[in-house]
């Protein structure tokens, strides 16, 4: 699962432009996606196995990491290089 770290539920008009953009180094270097509003964070999620739960109940567990835009590009892809520092 791949989405911007503002509230991914935040509408968007349909006629947004999007644009492309590439991740830079950690877990997910190589891989295109669109974006649209120029995030300056993107976070990128990978699911991990889950074994039986106490209780029965279910849980979801990601492994998060955090890609920040760099700046320094000022046209198309746009590039988030990987912060392995966060969160």
């Amino acid at each position: 699962m791949l989405g911007a770290m503002d509230d991914a539920t935040t509408p968007r008009p349909a006629d947004a432009a999007t644009e492309p953009a590439v991740l830079d180094d950690g877990p997910a270097a190589g891989l295109r996606l669109r974006v649209t509003g120029r995030p300056a964070i993107l976070q990128v999620t990978r699911a991990c196995e889950a074994e039986q739960a106490p209780g029965g109940q279910e849980f979801g567990v990601a492994e998060v990491y955090v890609y920040r835009r760099d700046w320094r590009v000022k046209r198309p892809p746009l590039r988030y290089g990987y912060d392995p520092a966060s969160p």
